[in-house]
């Protein structure tokens, strides 16, 4: 693993190596290769999500002089989510440096995006140990707050949720229900699949980390489906 390599194309420097192995490091690796002596992501990960956080909110609050509360909690979810995190993984090679178990390897569907939004997650982490927070936040700042405009063009921002139960009760005069049909995954790393219905009709399915998330791609799925957005 060129470490180096991976950080000329990220735009980061570490001082502690190890860490930085640390962060592509899933637990799905260390179970099949439990004498490596490395550990696994996931607090680093826990730690880089209140990071993120904190940079996007901080970014909006200082730019977007006369947005809402509420505007903002939206633009900040879309800017977090694991869609964004997972697409910024990708751009900075994040891929090529994973360390997974061989049955996480061969996945190469939604499972791996939840994967790469993680390690981006545990990455921002270690810069945040390695080299503090204004490391961080120049990361943040350079890789995932330019997509702001790109978000805000594309109108992702918007609550899908709030949009797909206006459109129902405008089409249909109903109010969606949403069912949770699927959970997978251990107690840490839980997935939902959440389905959205108007009457008896199902109109869209969607995944997330969260009931919360999982409801929201459901929405983004109908509003799709039925032309709405």
């Amino acid at each position: 693993m060129d470490l180096n390599k991976f950080e000329e194309q990220a735009g980061t420097n570490f001082q502690d190596k190890a860490l930085l192995k640390q962060a592509f490091t899933h637990r799905s690796y260390i179970n099949e290769n439990r004498s490596s002596g490395l550990e696994h992501n996931e607090r680093l990960e826990f730690l880089g999500d209140a990071v993120l956080e904190l940079v996007i909110t901080y970014h909006l609050f200082s730019t977007m002089k006369e947005a809402s509360e509420g505007e903002m909690t939206a633009l900040r979810s879309a800017l977090v989510n694991a869609d964004t995190c997972a697409k910024v993984a990708q751009e900075i090679g994040v891929n090529d440096f994973l360390l997974l178990s061989k049955g996480e390897s061969k996945d190469m569907g939604r499972a791996r995006q939840y994967i790469l939004a993680n390690t981006l997650e545990a990455l921002i982490g270690a810069i945040y140990i390695d080299s503090g927070y204004e490391s961080a936040k120049e990361f943040i700042m350079k890789h995932i707050t330019p997509l702001t405009t790109e978000i805000l063009a594309q109108g992702a921002w918007i609550d899908a949720k709030s949009l797909f139960q206006e459109k129902a009760q405008e089409h249909e005069g109903q109010t969606p229900i949403y069912k949770t049909i699927r959970e997978s995954g251990p107690d840490h790393d839980k997935h939902f699949t959440v389905s959205v219905s108007v009457g008896s009709e199902v109109y869209g399915e969607g995944e997330g980390k969260s009931k919360q998330d999982a409801e929201q791609a459901a929405a983004e799925s109908a509003l799709e489906k039925k032309g709405w957005k």
